[in-house]
């Protein structure tokens, strides 16, 4: 009777296809100073399937004025079954990352005009009962920084 039960919810329950990504959207400067960025963006996916799983961000980095300046550390994030869902993309960049003799005139263009050119690049991976893939992530936008 177990063993039945067992098999019934095993294939009653959706698991064939990975959570569909959405895209990134919504990069932003939540917050700037004179020592700091803290940037925020938006990662939408779709989950078809019964069960979660989990997504993590080791693989994502951050680029200003295309310059590497940030990485995010290791995150995971649980996925909701049959939903739609957002995971924050948050990090915090030290000013003085974006400053290096290829890029300080770049730099000072942007701090003039207060825009400055961010892409988050890298992967997303997700994980569930010992399946993962990769979501391939580039995402460029030109966003306004007061400082």
């Amino acid at each position: 009777m177990l063993i039945f039960l067992f098999f019934s919810l095993l294939f009653n329950c959706t698991v064939t296809e990975k959570p569909e990504f959405i895209g990134v959207e919504n990069i932003k400067v939540v917050d700037s100073n004179i020592k700091t960025i803290t940037l925020s963006a938006d990662a939408n996916f779709i989950n078809p399937n019964d069960v979660g799983g989990t997504l993590k961000t080791d693989d994502l980095k951050v680029y200003i004025n295309d310059t590497e300046v940030a990485k995010f550390e290791t995150k995971s994030f649980d996925v909701p079954s049959k939903k739609n869902f957002t995971i924050p993309l948050t990090v915090a960049v030290a000013t003085d990352s974006i400053i290096n003799n290829k890029s300080l005139g770049g730099l000072l263009g942007s701090l003039i005009s207060q825009r400055l050119k961010v892409q988050y690049k890298g992967e997303i991976d997700y994980k569930v009962f010992g399946y993962s893939s990769s979501y391939s992530v580039d995402k460029t936008q030109n966003i306004k920084v007061k400082l």
